[in-house]
């Protein structure tokens, strides 16, 4: 009787403990999808920032090369008028030269103010040429600074930021912030965090810069902000590279050199030989004293 019963309740007790064991494992993957859910679209908002900052870049690089072609066009229409202008000043002078030559008359005061007016203008086309090439280099060497500053000068991780170090271009100050009213100094910056966002990865940074108060609001993750100070030639730059809850990791990168630094810096002064005074030589012979009379 009593085995009877410890089968029944055993019976009762085993469907008991199997509910218990599928329960505890659909909320364990239900955690997992949850945890999963959030990483991706993390992840997709990540990339969604990046890819709006390459969109922004590759939109400067296109204007910048709008305008290289804009300039081009109207460079290349210039010397275009300027050589049919001499080329027909020079059929003009070829006519004149021939007609004279068949007269068999000396070359008149008119031949030679248009062979003047042609060496003229084929002078202004070599500066035109000079002067076109000169600006395409330029526009070239700005618009291949502008792809640097925009795909090569953010550093997204620490490791890229001693990469940019090592180039000793600039001096670069890491920081951490706390979500706070106060204020810290990092390199010639004083920052303070009001507000971050991790949904949408942007931030709220207040700033003393040359004495006076800069408010930046809803800066982007990886996105430059570009100070010019008073007391630096170049302007001075703050990247954030990581934001999570109340708190954001980034470095702040200034110019090595201010311009009073590079003011002062000069080459010492050499003091010509003649401004020097001659020491006697201790081997030179004294000279001669005169012979006293004998008493």
């Amino acid at each position: 009787m009593e085995d009877y019963r410890e089968g029944n309740e055993q019976e009762r007790t085993s469907p008991i403990g199997l509910n218990r064991i599928l329960i505890a494992a659909a909320a364990v993957l239900l955690v997992i999808a949850v945890v999963a859910f959030g990483y991706g679209y993390r992840q997709q908002i990540t990339a969604g920032h990046l890819a709006a900052q390459q969109a922004a870049a590759n939109a400067t690089i296109s204007d910048l090369q709008g305008q290289v072609s804009s300039l081009s066009g109207k460079l290349n229409d210039m010397v275009a008028a300027q050589q049919a202008a001499a080329q027909a000043a020079a059929q003009q002078a070829e006519a004149q030269k021939k007609t004279a030559a068949k007269r068999g008359a000396p070359v008149d005061k008119r031949y030679k103010q248009l062979q003047a007016q042609l060496e003229d203008q084929q002078k202004q086309l070599k500066d035109t040429q000079d002067l076109v090439t000169k600006n395409r280099t330029d526009l070239e060497s700005s618009l291949s600074s502008t792809k640097n500053e925009l795909n090569g000068s953010i550093a997204r991780t620490h490791e890229e930021l001693v990469v940019l170090q090592k180039r000793g271009e600039r001096n670069y100050f890491e920081f951490d912030l706390t979500k706070s009213k106060q204020f810290q100094r990092f390199g010639p910056l004083t920052l303070s965090l009001r507000r971050t966002d991790t949904k949408h990865m942007n931030y709220d940074l207040s700033m003393v810069v040359d004495d006076n108060p800069l408010d930046k609001k809803r800066v982007n993750l990886y996105e430059p902000i570009w100070i010019h100070a008073e007391s630096e030639g170049q302007p001075v730059q703050v990247v954030v590279n990581k934001i999570s809850k109340n708190f954001v990791h980034g470095y702040i990168s200034a110019p090595k050199y201010r311009p009073a630094e590079l003011a002062n810096t000069s080459t010492p002064a050499v003091t010509p030989a003649a401004a020097h005074p001659q020491t006697p030589d201790q081997n030179s012979p004294s000279p001669k004293q005169p012979e006293q009379p004998q008493p």
